[in-house]
C-alpha cells in the first residue's frame, strides 16, 4: 500500500512538471513570433494589377465629353480652309471655325502665327458654350480701305462679338485696321480741298465691337490703325481689358482707343494707347469703371462724358490709378438735356496729368 502511494505521488509530480514545461515552451514561441519582423520582402510592394489612373495618364477615350481632364478643343481656321495669304477672303473659314468652337465648352478659335488673314465685316454671335477663346497669333485684318469694302457690308463696324458670355479675346498677334484710306476721305475733318471738310455720309467702321455680352476678357493683343474706334463696348457687363497695345497716327481722325457706353463693371489695366483721338472715352450709361496702369500718348487723353436728362438719375463711378496721361490729359464733359432737341454742354475740366 505504501509502495502504491509513493508511485502515485511520483506520477502526479511528473505530470505537473510536464504540463508546466509545455506552457513555457508555448509562451516562449509566442514571444519569438511577436518580436521577429514580419515575413515579407524588403522591396516595396508591387503595384496592384489594375491601378487607378492618375491625372497625367491619357484618357482611354479623349473624345468622351464626360472626361474633365481632356485638352481644350482647338479649331485652327486653316483646318477649315483659311489661306492666310493677305489677299484671299477667309471669312467663310472663320465662320465655320467659330461655329464649331461655339458648340463645345472651352473651345478655341485659333488664328495661327506666320499668316495674314483677311476677312470682311463679320458678326460672331452667341450664345456659345462657356469658356470660348478667340486667339489671334497671326495677323487679322479687314479689306484695304473703302474702295475694297464689299458694298453689301456695313461700313459702321468690322468685327462684332454679340450675345456672348465668358469669352476671351487674346493672342500674341496683331489686329491691323488698314485705316489709312478711310482717314483721307474728304468728309473727314480738314481732308477736303484746301483743308475743308466736305458734307455727306462719312461712315467708317469701328474695328472691334462687343455688343450685349458679359464676362469678357480682352488681353495681350496689338490693335492698330483702325478706320475709326479701335475697340468699342456697348451694352456689356463684366469686362476686363489688360496688356493691350493700341496705336494709330496722331492725326488719324476719330480713332478712339477704347470706347465704352451703356456698360458696367469695367477694368482697364496695364495697357499702352497712342492714337489720334481719345485714349479712352467713357460714354453714357457706364458705371464702376476702373483704369489702372494705363499709358496714354499722342491723343486726347481720357474723356468721361456725363449726360443727364431731367428725369434721369445715374450712378457713375470712375477710378483712375497710376495712369500716365500726355497732351490733353483728362477731360470731363457734362451735358444737361433740357428737352428732346436742346442740350447744354460744358467742358468742366481740362488738365494735363503725369
Amino acid at each position: 500500500m505504501g509502495v502504491f502511494r509513493r508511485v502515485l505521488v511520483v506520477w502526479i509530480v511528473v505530470s505537473v512538471f510536464l504540463h508546466d514545461s509545455s506552457n513555457v515552451e508555448g509562451r516562449t514561441h509566442f514571444h519569438k513570433k511577436h518580436n521577429d519582423p514580419p515575413a515579407y520582402s524588403p522591396d516595396p510592394s508591387p503595384p496592384p494589377v489594375n491601378p487607378s489612373p492618375v491625372p497625367s495618364d491619357p484618357s482611354p477615350n479623349p473624345d468622351d465629353p464626360g472626361n474633365s481632364n481632356s485638352e481644350p478643343c482647338v479649331f485652327d481656321v486653316t483646318s477649315f480652309g483659311a489661306v492666310g495669304d493677305g489677299t484671299t477672303d477667309d471669312t467663310a473659314a472663320f465662320m465655320e471655325a467659330w461655329k464649331a468652337a461655339c458648340a463645345v465648352e472651352s473651345g478655341i478659335v485659333l488664328v495661327p502665327a506666320d499668316h495674314v488673314f483677311m476677312i470682311t465685316s463679320t458678326i460672331f454671335s452667341g450664345p456659345c458654350k462657356p469658356g470660348l477663346v478667340f486667339q489671334v497669333d497671326g495677323v487679322l485684318m479687314p479689306p484695304n480701305g473703302p474702295d475694297c469694302w464689299p458694298k453689301s457690308d456695313s461700313k459702321k463696324q468690322w468685327l462684332v462679338f454679340y450675345r456672348l458670355d465668358q469669352m476671351t479675346f487674346t493672342g500674341s498677334g496683331t489686329i491691323e485696321g488698314n485705316g489709312g484710306d478711310w482717314w483721307e476721305l474728304p468728309c473727314k475733318p480738314h481732308r477736303g480741298p484746301n483743308g475743308s471738310t466736305l458734307p455727306g455720309p462719312c461712315d467708317s467702321p469701328a474695328l472691334i465691337r462687343f455688343f450685349m455680352s458679359y464676362n469678357l476678357v480682352v488681353s495681350s493683343l496689338r490693335i492698330q490703325n483702325s478706320p475709326q474706334f479701335h475697340m468699342k463696348f456697348d451694352g456689356c457687363e463684366g469686362v476686363r481689358i489688360e496688356k493691350l497695345s493700341i496705336s494709330s497716327p496722331k492725326l488719324s481722325p476719330n480713332t478712339d482707343g477704347i470706347h465704352i457706353e451703356n456698360t458696367k463693371s469695367v477694368g482697364i489695366y496695364n495697357s499702352e494707347i497712342a492714337n489720334g483721338d481719345d485714349c479712352i472715352s467713357i460714354g453714357r450709361g457706364c458705371s464702376d469703371v476702373n483704369i489702372e496702369g494705363v499709358t496714354c500718348g499722342l491723343g486726347h487723353g481720357i474723356r468721361y462724358m456725363l449726360r443727364f436728362s431731367i428725369n434721369e438719375n445715374m450712378a457713375c463711378q470712375l477710378q483712375i490709378v497710376g495712369a500716365k496721361l500726355f497732351f490733353f490729359g483728362f477731360k470731363l464733359s457734362f451735358s444737361l438735356l433740357l428737352g428732346p432737341h436742346i442740350a447744354m454742354s460744358y467742358l468742366l475740366m481740362l488738365v494735363k496729368a503725369t
